[in-house]
């Protein structure tokens, strides 16, 4: 591959990582992670 393409395929991938990411905290996806998160803690200790 010529090296522009693959600068460019970069760049993209990145914007649309980003893009994505961004879709997800507006929709508030982040908060479930989180819960889940402290679910998984709280069971590893043995309290949940």
């Amino acid at each position: 591959m010529k090296k522009r393409t693959v600068l460019w395929t970069r760049y993209g991938l990145l914007g649309l990582a980003a893009a994505l990411a961004a879709v997800g905290v507006l929709r508030g996806e982040y908060l479930e992670v989180l819960q889940k998160a402290v679910r998984i803690c709280l069971e590893c200790i043995g309290i949940g």
